[in-house]
Formats: structure tokens, sequence, C-alpha cells
């Protein structure tokens, strides 16, 4: 559903702001776009990912990563060519950070049956939140215990063995709230070697100390174990997207993946086996703790200091190498707001400061062709940190009873140190070559917005904003072969981006938000896959490149009177990424050249995406309670590579979904909650995630066409057939 208005706009004007929790944890950055999503758009679903979570909201769109819940959520396009993660955005959830200080997020630990709601800032916003928030923020927000008020357990279940046991427990006063939620889901997968089983715990617990002072306590974990596919070419995708029958086949089998595995584990011959044999998975484990205390000088100023601990440990044999260790991070910030009157106009002032930390230590092994991903050899091995120290201040001024002007400046100071040792071997001896990357960053965003309300239920803003991102650690150390090795040239990325837009309501029966943006980008850091059996997808700096679009949203209930349960939620998203200023550089064994990309699509943007959902639910009489929705999800074709020669097919999908939520003069029934939902009634079969690929030298000097690249492997999943899900969740 589409979110009430950009952010910012004065508390005297009478639109409702949602997304905002009884106690704010996180800074709406003034006059940004601003979208959300409540859980009335998703928590009478299947909720298996974060993918249930976004669909209806603009500017956003999410594509399959790397497990059946690690999807990968892009604002304006921010991640679109990553294979896993939530990339170019800082993630939080209720204030605390999800992103480390490399910039990754994942999506693993995310159960949407725990969640209150989702607000996403977009475009530009590194002023307020710092380095990676290139495209915008996102916030999660977990249910209040007050509103629980008890015990809830639930099940969902459907096609292909997906069950997920769910509880919460919900606590709450005026002295303190406490929210604790537990699940475990695990299915079959429809895609072969795609089993999973997960878990997630979260809890956050607010303590009131006295009237000016509140602590706020964090905790969430997860445990993900799944096999994992290989990624497809599109010949093979079109050939069998679901992998069907190639448990054992060899490299030679019509439409199979496969993986080459060295036979003695360090060198010389390889066999090519399948992600079954091979036993590729991800066996991960990510917990995050935070306290956060909140005084108030006055009630006018309030003070904010928090300290967040967060491990991601990962083992991932997920190509012919094997990737283990951990990566332990620190975060610790404060900050202040303060809202004066001046000649009576009201001034909003916020100032913070912030420090986060990361140290990793990882090694990769070569899989030997033995099964549960056996390892061999030592391939490489990598220490290294990375520290961000970053301020930013913002100021809304309500000069005029109808304006705002909003001004702002953040700022970071980056310090990336790694070392990476590669190992090769060979039957006479062993070598070992080191790598080093010492880089040291500092950028700047600056802001400012204007926003008009003329009347009630109009709204108009303009903002121009600027944000940055550093190269990660692991972005330095793969070549443009995949392989391990030196990567060292990268820069940091920078956006100036201007986003005009308006809000207006008619009453309840219409409520529409659009915004045209406009970004230039310098240096932008774009990723693409040299195939399956390399290490990693390679990351380069694009000169220059322009993302222009359109966000729309619509809530219409066309027929208040006659049909008041009946409604309509609409969210488009166009989104026009071009290089302007990129030479690529291109080689085969006997010769280099250079192709100019300027005017080409950027890989992996999806350019149009539509999500249509028709909406009824009776309101009162013998089936109040009683609803369900049809929903419409398009999306466009998009190219796979710089030189757009291939292109990954659009598709359109239906979903049909009924629910049960009996009224309270029901009795005890009222406790109980059903639905029923089929997804892609159709059965279409379609692409739910495809990352960028590698241009490719033929030998006599031109580039490969579509007919050659359709077989570059390391790109697609394909997306799940028909499906069923129901559920049930009963509040004791």
């Amino acid at each position: 559903m589409i979110g009430p208005k950009a952010a910012g706009l004065p508390a005297v004007e009478h639109i409702v702001v949602t997304g905002i929790s009884r106690a704010p944890a996180t800074i709406r950055p003034a006059g940004q776009t601003t979208y959300s999503a409540e859980a009335s758009s998703f928590a009478g679903q299947v909720g298996q990912s974060v993918a249930d979570m976004v669909v209806t909201i603009p500017g956003v769109s999410f594509t399959q990563g790397n497990g059946p819940r690690d999807t990968v959520v892009s604002v304006r396009g921010s991640g679109d060519r990553q294979s896993y993660g939530l990339k170019n955005l800082q993630v939080l959830e209720d204030g605390f950070p999800m992103t480390q200080p490399d910039g990754t997020a994942r999506a693993d630990l995310i159960d949407p049956h725990a969640y209150d709601g989702v607000d996403v800032f977009e475009g530009p916003a590194s002023t307020v939140y710092g380095n990676y928030a290139i495209n915008g923020a996102i916030n999660f927000r977990t249910r209040q215990g007050a509103d629980i008020h008890g015990l809830e357990l639930g099940s969902d279940f459907g096609s292909f063995g997906m069950v997920n046991t769910y509880a919460t427990l919900g606590l709450g006063n005026h002295a303190y709230d406490l929210m604790v939620f537990g699940s475990n889901v695990r299915g079959n997968g429809f895609i072969a070697n795609s089993h999973y089983d997960t878990s997630t715990e979260n809890i956050r617990l607010r303590v009131n100390l006295a009237p000016s002072d509140r602590l706020i306590f964090k905790v969430v974990n997860n445990i993900t174990h799944a096999n994992l596919p290989v990624r497809l070419s599109l010949d093979q995708y079109r050939a069998n997207p679901y992998q069907h029958g190639c448990a054992d086949a060899s490299a030679a089998a019509a439409g199979c993946a496969s993986v080459n595995l060295l036979l003695n584990g360090r060198f010389g011959a390889r066999e090519a086996v399948s992600p079954q044999a091979a036993g590729l998975g991800r066996f991960d484990r990510r917990t995050i703790i935070g306290l956060r205390w909140e005084h108030d000088f006055s009630s006018r100023t309030t003070w904010r200091n928090q300290f967040t601990y967060d491990q991601r440990h990962i083992d991932q044999p997920t190509s012919p190498t094997s990737f283990v260790g951990p990566y332990n991070s620190y975060n610790a910030s404060s900050d202040v707001t303060n809202r004066a009157s001046i000649g009576g106009t009201s001034l909003e002032s916020f100032a913070g400061i912030s420090f986060d930390y990361l140290d990793y230590g990882y090694q990769t092994y070569n899989i030997l062709p033995l099964g549960g991903a056996a390892r061999g050899a030592m391939s490489s091995q990598s220490y290294g940190h990375q520290w961000n120290l970053g301020a930013r201040f913002q100021e809304d001024w309500h000069f005029a009873p109808d304006w705002h002007a909003v001004v702002g400046l953040g700022g970071t100071y980056s310090d990336i140190g790694a070392t990476q040792a590669l190992y090769a071997y060979s039957a006479a001896a062993t070598t070992s070559n080191l790598v080093t990357a010492n880089r040291f960053f500092f950028n700047l965003a600056p802001e400012g917005a204007l926003i008009y309300t003329p009347a009630r239920d109009w709204a108009l803003y303009a903002r121009v904003g600027t944000a940055y991102g550093t190269p990660s650690a692991s972005n330095l150390f793969i070549t443009p072969q995949g392989q391990y090795g030196s990567n060292t040239q990268l820069k940091s990325q920078s956006s100036v981006g201007v986003d005009l837009g308006a809000d207006w309501r008619l009453g309840k029966i219409v409520h529409v938000q659009a915004t045209g943006f406009y970004e230039f980008y310098n240096n932008e850091l774009v990723s693409q896959s040299a195939g399956v059996n390399t290490v990693g997808a390679y990351t380069f700096n694009a000169p220059a490149s322009q993302h222009r679009g359109v966000v729309l949203g619509l809530d219409y209930t066309p027929m208040p009177h006659i049909l008041p349960g009946g409604k309509i939620a609409l969210s488009y998203t166009y989104d026009n990424q071009v290089y302007t200023n990129y030479t690529e550089v291109l080689s085969n064994s006997q010769v280099s050249r250079g192709f100019s990309r300027k005017g080409d699509h950027i890989p992996g943007v999806i350019p149009n995406f539509l999500n249509a959902r028709f909406l009824y639910d009776q309101p009162t009489g013998r089936f109040e309670g009683l609803g369900g929705y049809a929903e419409v999800t398009w999306r466009d074709a998009y190219w796979l590579d710089n030189a757009n020669m291939l292109k990954a097919p659009g598709y359109a999908l239906l979903n049909l979904e009924i629910h049960y939520d009996p009224p309270r003069h029901m009795g005890w029934v009222h406790r109980l909650h059903w639905y029923f939902e089929v997804q892609n009634v159709a059965n279409q079969t379609y692409i739910a995630g495809a990352t960028p690929i590698s241009d490719i030298l033929l030998a006599n000097g031109q580039q490969a066409g579509a007919g050659n690249l359709g077989a570059s492997t390391g790109s697609i999943y394909a997306g799940s057939p028909r499906a069923y899900f129901g559920g049930v969740r009963l509040r004791l």
C-alpha cells in the first residue's frame, strides 16, 4: 500500500501519518519521498519472505537471491545488479542498524509475521544515513506488545513441503512494552537442491525508566540452512528451468547445471558434478544485539544513544570453492533532536555522530567431488577491517504556514584495510601470492528540500539529495575473470538526485502520491557474473551514469457507499538507467578492445514494474470479516549485459487470496484467523532473479551476440510454478 506522504510535512496538517511507531525509533528524512506498507497488506497471507512485505510499495522491486528467504530488495534499481541481499541501502529495524559497516544486509532474518510495517525512504539519503544510503533507507517496524496483548500461535503450509510454525508473545502498558517472536520455516523448494530450514528469533523490549528516560533492547537471531541450486544460463533456463532429473547429470546433459571440481582438491583434472552431488548450500548464522537509551531534556529536546553488536558467520559452499568465516561488527551512535519556536515559526534541528567497525577473517577451500561439500586444499584466506566515522545535521524550518525548508549536511570518513593470500598448487610445489589493500575515503552529502502544503489534502515537494557508497573489501579482491586477485583501484560511488513530487487525498476515496526523479551518478559501482565456475561477481566503476524515472502509488475506493469494502491499490515504477560515460575493455587470448557503453542501458534494471491489487473486505453483516484480493504483478524485460545484446524476458503473474477474520460478536471464534491463496494461477514459467553477465570478445575481435551470451552461466533462477498455501493463527 502507498505511504501517507513525503516525510517532513508539518504536524498541523491533518494528513494521517502512518508508518511511525508510537515512539519513533528512526529519524525520517524531512522532505524525502517516503512510502510505507502496513501489516494489513501482508499479515493475512503466507508471508514467506520480505518480498510479501514490499510488493505493494511503489519504487521497490525484488528478485530471488541465494536461498529461499534471501530476497534482493531494490529501491529505484539499487539492488537490481546484485545476486544477494540489500545493497546500496541502509537497512534498519526499530531504528537499529541491520546493515553491517561494509554495506551488507540480508533478508534471511526477516519473517513478515513479526512486523507491523515497513517504511521506505527513497532517493539519495547519505545526509542522514551515511555510507551506502546511495538509493535510500528502509526501516522495518516490529509489532507492539500492547497490540498483541497475549500469545499468538500460527502455522502456514503449502506447496513444495513448505511449513512455517511461529509464535508471538506481546505484553505492554505505560511502563513497558515487550514483543517476543520465534519461527521455523522449512520446505523442499521447487528447484532441485533447494531444500531449506530456517529459524528466527526476534525480541524488542521498551522500558520507561522515568517520564524522561526510556531503554529499548533489541535481539535478532537467525540460523539459515539451505541447499543451493546453481544459477543458470538463459539457454539452460529455457531447456530445464527447475533442473528436473539433474541430480546425477554430467555437464553434457541438456539443460542441467553443474560445477567443475578438482578431483584431488588441489590441482589438475576437474569433474563436472551437479549441485546435489557437490553439496552446495548456505549454512549461516546472524546474531544482532542492540541497546538504545532515549532521554528527554525537555518536551522539545530528545537525546538518543545507541550501541549494536552484529555477528554474521557464514559457511557457503556455493561454487567450486567454499567460503567460511565470521564478520563481527560494532555500531555506536548519538544524536539530538530539538524542536524550537522562532518568531512564531517552528524549527526542528537534528544532529548526530556515529562510528561503526567491522573485522573479519575468512578462508576459501576447493570443494572435492565427494559429496557434502567436502573441503580440499585452501585456495585463499583474507583478513581485514572497515570502519566508518560519520557526522550529520539537518534543519527543518516551517517558515510560513504552508511552507517548509530543509537543509542538511552529512559526512563520513571510511578506512578499509585488508590482505588476501592466494594459493596455487602443482605436483612440484605450492606457491602463494599476497594482495593488500589500504584505502581511505572521505565523502560529503549536502541536501535541500522545499515542501508546500496549500490545502489540507495537498502537498507538493522538491528535493535535491546526495549520497555516497564506498567499495567494500569483498569488491577489492575479485578480478574481471571472476577469480580471487587484485581489484583494489575501485573508487567511491556518489550521486546527486532531484525529486519532484505531489501527494493528494480526496477524503477516503482517493489517495495519490507521484514522484519524478532524476539522479546523476559518478563512479557507479556495478557488478556482473563471470560464470558459475568462478568465485564471485566482478565489480567496476562506471565513470558516469544517469537514473531517471517516475514512481506512482494509488489507493482508490471506487464505490464507498455502495461497496465500502472494495478498494484498488496500485503501485508503478518506471526506471530508466543508462551509462553516459563508460568504456569497457574486452579481451580474448590474442587481443583487447575497448567498447563505449555511452547510451546503453545498465544491465539488471527492470524498466517497468507494476503491482495492482483488487481487494474486498466485508465490513458488516453475516459475512463480516470475510475478504480477499486478486493481484497482478508485471515485470518488464530487462538487459543482462553491458552491450545490451541479451534480455531476460518479462512476465505477468496473477495471484488470488481469501481470508476470514471473525468479528468480535462471535466470541472465542474471533480469536481465529485463516487464509488460503493461490500464487501464479496461470502456472507461468518465469525468471525470478537474473544477475548481469559479462560480455565476450570473439576470436574475430567482435562482441558476442545474444546467441553466444545465452550460454553464459551463473545468472538465472526460475520463479515458482503454481503454488497453493494456507494458514491459521490463534490468539490466546
